[in-house]
């Protein structure tokens, strides 16, 4: 099987999915090298955005999921009668930013950190799949730790949180 027909197989398997999929179901499937499936991968993200496609492909550390280019979104919405995408609020937004550069971090050094209650933005985040529990603390109470998520990282466009940007730069 050529690279060609490789590509509209993952292709077809990355739009019914809905979802990300790992790199071992990729290779699994296609029944090649993970390294080769690697390289199959990059190579389709480059063809999808040399060819100016309205779909790219998105990678967030091992897995891949198809995507609409950001600058349609003008159109989609318009399609699809939807106004504007609900935005998380000012409270949420700073929860995040503090467990995105702190994790895994427990929800009262977040409240430390913020100086005020998060119990509601961290329900919001975790029913929107930005963050997830990932274990607890070995301290008395045993509190829950929080972290994000490859959602967080397709949210906000990153291939890793390598690439959230220094905090001496948002000062």
């Amino acid at each position: 099987m050529g690279e060609n027909e490789m590509m509209a197989i993952v292709e077809a398997i990355l739009f019914v999915s809905g979802e990300a999929v790992s790199l071992s179901e990729i290779s699994d499937i296609l029944g090649i090298e993970r390294k080769d499936a690697g390289k199959l991968m990059d190579n389709m993200i480059e063809r999808f955005r040399s060819e100016g496609r309205g779909l790219k492909i998105l990678k967030a550390n091992d897995t891949f999921r198809i995507a609409t280019c950001p600058s349609y979104k003008e159109y989609i919405e318009r399609f699809i009668g939807k106004t504007r995408e609900k935005e998380l609020s000012p409270s949420c937004l700073e929860t995040l930013s503090v467990i995105a550069y702190r994790q895994p971090i427990t929800r009262m050094d977040i409240e430390d950190l913020k100086g005020s209650n998060c119990a509601h933005s961290l329900r919001v985040l975790l029913k929107n799949g930005l963050i997830k529990e990932t274990g607890r603390l070995k301290a008395i109470g045993r509190p829950i730790l929080y972290s994000t998520t490859d959602q967080f990282l397709r949210s906000f466009g990153l291939l890793s949180l390598k690439e959230l940007p220094a905090l001496e730069e948002m000062g």
